[in-house]
């Protein structure tokens, strides 16, 4: 990282420079990593984004996370809340690991406290950012008629491109857990996920009503698309989605219900807007069924993994089937996916939901 140029991290609207961090791996300590970002420095002083009461011992300040985050605030043997609380002259109080709780700051100074919680925020984030994905907001495609028209295109497409490189019945999606991505989730306690139904309701409320007008949405996943830029070389075939009625109601909706996650800080901002695909085909599947794009292919602390992946040629696929209808849908419900798990109907749970109508 150039020293002119740091990164820039945004917290509570205020944006922040990251200094260069030092980061030691011990053999045998992996779990209790520690990990000190350094001098945070604020654009400007005093700041006012946080919440500081006085008390009759100095000044008083509380963070709220989710107890996997604790063990990056404390650091390995506590040295990382003993610089900051050296650094900044405050006391830092953690819960213990496994309890939920609040982080307590307290200090004599109140520039100190907010110093300290300013620091904080920016551990909190890091690690937040290095944390697998849990979950996704998604709409589910797996009605009846799209799962048959699912196997009559795996069935075709296997008569017809068999002989072609790298296809195979290994790499195409289970037809039970055809969804639509709206965006990917890191949630880390029960209150989070509360936290994430909460905003979903205030979307419908705010919006989502309006643009649906209280009615499923009738969409048709008709056609289909490669992601790369060969189509001799294909790691991931989508179906794509619209509106049957020619609209842009679903891209509005789901863009803004983006936007709304990301400004939460619930959603980290990559897109600004939501592709709108379905998944049929997957190289990564042909090694493991329950792999999951490119959300796979991190470690839980963050590191890439890299997994070799056999393309295939999706060049008579997409001459073949170009416009091979899947089916229409009527989308009334936007779901809260828990990663890796399974329902009853064999696809994924659900850990909240919002309907249309």
């Amino acid at each position: 990282m150039e020293v002119l140029r740091p990164q820039l991290v945004r917290i509570g609207g205020r944006i922040y420079r990251k200094n260069p961090i030092q980061e030691q791996t011990y053999q045998h300590e992996e779990e209790d990593e520690d990990f000190y970002q350094g001098f945070v420095e604020c654009a400007e002083e005093p700041c006012d984004a946080y919440e500081v009461v006085q008390t009759q011992q100095g000044f008083r300040c509380t963070v709220k996370a989710p107890s996997l985050l604790y063990k990056h605030i404390v650091g390995k043997r506590g040295d990382t809340r003993k610089k900051l609380e050296v650094e900044t002259k405050t006391s830092i109080s953690i819960p213990k690991p496994g309890q939920e709780g609040e982080i307590v700051i307290t200090g004599q100074h109140r520039s100190g406290v907010i110093s300290a919680r300013t620091r904080i925020d920016v551990l909190l984030l890091t690690f937040r950012r290095k944390q697998p994905f849990t979950h996704f907001l998604a709409f589910f495609l797996n009605e009846v008629e799209v799962q048959e028209r699912f196997l009559k295109f795996q069935e075709e497409v296997l008569e017809k491109c068999s002989m072609d490189h790298g296809v195979d019945s290994t790499i195409f999606q289970n037809p039970k857990k055809l969804h639509l991505t709206i965006g990917m989730l890191v949630l880390l306690s029960e209150q989070e996920i509360q936290q994430t139904c909460e905003m979903l309701q205030q979307c419908k409320e705010e919006f989502i009503d309006d643009i649906s007008g209280g009615k499923p949405l009738e969409v048709e996943m008709a056609g289909i698309e490669y992601m790369n830029d060969d189509p001799g070389m294909v790691d991931v075939l989508y179906a794509k989605v619209h509106m049957k009625d020619g609209s842009n109601r679903l891209q509005e909706l789901v863009d803004r219900v983006l936007e709304r996650f990301q400004a939460s800080g619930l959603i980290v901002k990559e897109w600004n807007s939501v592709k709108l695909h379905a998944t049929v085909m997957n190289t990564l599947f042909r090694k493991d069924p329950n792999a999951e794009g490119r959300y796979n292919l991190y470690t839980a602390d963050g590191k890439y993994i890299f997994k070799e992946r056999e393309s295939f040629d999706g060049r008579n696929i997409l001459k073949l089937f170009e416009n091979f209808c899947f089916g229409t849908l009527k989308l009334n419900s936007i779901h809260i996916s828990q990663r890796f798990t399974v329902d009853s109907f064999g696809n994924y749970a659900s850990c909240g939901q919002v309907d249309f109508s």
